[in-house]
Order: structure tokens, then sequence, then C-alpha cells
């Protein structure tokens, strides 16, 4: 998120942690939530014409009562915070989130179902209660998408040992269109084929063309593919069309290649968990049962990084780094890190032991 460089200043009022600027709005109210301890947030955008919270930024804090997310930012967006908040509810969470599912800046609905729900289910959060589900799709900029989200509540988190990746065995993905011909999903399977059949031949890409009621308020077309390994990782990439009236529009050929080209660069950083879902991934570590978790990632993004340093803050945790060098076989990809924590033993105190 873009804003004023942040500085934590937790010293200065007991029991309250205080911040300067907006980056990083989202990772310090889900903390705070998660960990107990109050924040103060100062100077919102300070200098800036029009200081203070952002529309989305205001809808972000009032999630927790109503579930229509501001169009200013995609359905993503909100669901992030709740991935990392809904197993720690008092009791099984199903909310409907309304807005924008697909935009060019914020994870999709589509990405966070391929990804983030396999990861989950690794940390022992599984069964028929885990889903997400595009009830209605809806473009940027005008949105009227709709998605239901359910997560069942979990006591604590099991600790892992993600290490080893494995070998890519298929590709799947997910090509969509709305309010404009379905012939723009078909010429985006087409062109993401022309690159992935290169590699693989066990792909298989869905046409999504919804109509009427379920297709939103503005136009568009975009694609999400996921690889998967042998080992159960699920790496992700994804590119939507530019938002109506707000740019040049990219051709459906062009966009199909350049999500096939992010995949591949995906799986090059590689590790157990795609870029998307590495602070996900760290948080549920460092929450979880007071043994030794380990997780292989590729190269740390900077909002993951940023989030280390606000774990650190909140909860005291600091995890072990280690390089990983790709060594002589190019075919294991770039560099990786390995993180190692032990769990911190968070406990969700209303959930009953059965």
């Amino acid at each position: 998120m873009s804003g004023n460089t942040a500085r934590c200043r937790n010293t200065c009022v007991p029991h309250i942690m205080e911040f300067e600027g907006c980056s990083c709005f989202r990772q310090r109210l889900v903390l705070s939530t998660l960990s107990g301890k109050r924040v103060k947030i100062r100077n919102i955008r300070s200098k800036d014409d029009n200081p203070g919270l952002r529309d989305f930024e205001a809808s972000f804090i009032r999630l927790l009562d109503k579930h229509e997310c501001n169009i200013q930012r995609s359905v993503g967006y909100y669901l992030e915070a709740l991935l990392m908040l809904a197993p720690f509810m008092k009791t099984p969470l199903r909310a409907v989130l309304k807005g924008v599912t697909n935009d060019p800046t914020d994870p999709s609905v589509d990405l966070l179902k391929v990804t983030a729900i396999p990861l989950m289910k690794k940390f022992g959060i599984d069964g028929d209660g885990l889903e997400i589900k595009v009830l209605k799709r809806g473009m940027a900029p005008a949105g009227g998408g709709e998605v239901l989200f359910t997560c069942p509540v979990r006591r604590s988190m099991k600790p892992v040992h993600l290490t080893e990746p494995g070998k890519i065995k298929r590709i799947r993905g997910t090509a969509f269109s709305v309010r404009v011909s379905p012939q723009m999903a078909n010429r985006i399977v087409d062109s993401a084929r022309s690159i992935l059949n290169k590699f693989i031949p066990d792909i298989y890409i869905y046409t999504d063309h919804m109509k009427g009621a379920s297709s939103g308020k503005s136009p568009g077309f975009g694609l999400t593919l996921v690889a998967e390994t042998v080992n159960g990782t699920f790496l992700g990439a994804e590119v939507v069309s530019t938002p109506q009236g707000q740019g040049d529009p990219v051709l459906p050929e062009d966009l199909g290649r350049n999500c096939a080209k992010l995949l591949l660069e995906e799986v090059y950083r590689g590790g157990c968990v795609d870029s998307t879902n590495q602070s996900l991934a760290l948080l549920y570590m460092m929450l979880g049962q007071q043994d030794v978790s380990k997780t292989l990632l590729g190269p740390l993004s900077p909002y993951t990084v940023e989030f280390l340093r606000h774990i650190r803050d909140f909860f005291q945790i600091m995890f072990k780094i280690e390089q990983q060098k790709p060594g002589e076989d190019e075919r294991k990809g770039g560099e990786k890190v390995l993180m190692t924590c032990v769990g911190a033993g968070y406990s969700n105190i209303s959930k009953t032991i059965k």
C-alpha cells in the first residue's frame, strides 16, 4: 500500500503501539486484533492534499460489522485479512463479501481460492466448512460481484515442515469474461497454452462466462493459473484486463501470454508457498503450537519483510532466515529462504475442546 514510511514507537504509552503513516495498514490492525495490543496510528497522509483515511481503509475497519467492500479495492484486499483472522474467531465464519472480485491491484478471489485454501489445510484448517466461492463476478471499476467465504475455527495451529516443494505435475486455470464476448476467454486459453504446452502436458484451463445479474456492473476478462507440485505445493499467477476507462485496453492474446510468463516466473522463484501467501504462512507458523515450524520460500516480497517486522513488534517473535543457494541444478529455480520459528502457542480460548 502506498503512503508515508512507517515508524514504530511502542514505548511511548504503556500497552499502546504507535505508528505513523498509512503503509501496512491491514498488517497492523490484523496483528493488533490477534495480539490484543492497542494501536494508535498518527499522521495518515498528513502531507497529502487529501489527508487521512481513504474510503477503502475506513471500509476495512468496518468489515467486522458488515461485508460491503468499498470498490476502490477488490474483495481480495479484505479477504486476505479475513484468512488471517477467521480460524481464531469465536464461531465459524460465514461472510458474503460484495464489491470488485477482480482488479489489477489486489489478489483476486480466484487466486486466493486455489492457493490460500490449500495452504490453510496444511496448518490443520480443513473440512467442509472451508470454502471461497464466487457467486457473482464483478470487475473494476463498478464491481457488483459477490463472494462467499466460510471458515471453521481452530483451537490452535499445528506446526509444519514445508521444505520440499516437489516437481510440477499439472497446471490448472480459469479464464473468465463478463459483459464481453465469450470468445475472449477462449482466446486467452489458446494464447496461454501456446507457452505452457512447451513445458508440461497436463494442462486444463476452464472458461467462465457469467451472464446477467451474475456478471457485475463492468466489462472485463482475466486469467488465473496455478501450478501444482507432486508434494501439494500450489504456485499461482494472474492477470486482469485494464478497468474500463482507466488506460489502454489489453488484447486477450497478450493477457494470456503475460499470465503464462508470470506463472513461469513464480515457479522459478519457487518455494513451498507462492509469493501472494508468504505472510499468511508466516503468521500461521508464528501463532502455532510451541514447536518448531519450517517453510521454504522464494525471495521475500517487500510486503513480507514489513510483515516480519510487525510480527517482531507485536509478538516479540523473530524468524531464523537461512539463504538457500540454487546449486548446480538450474531446474530448482532461483535462490530460496528457509524460514524457521518456534510457535507462540497461540490458543483460541473460544474454541471448546472436543
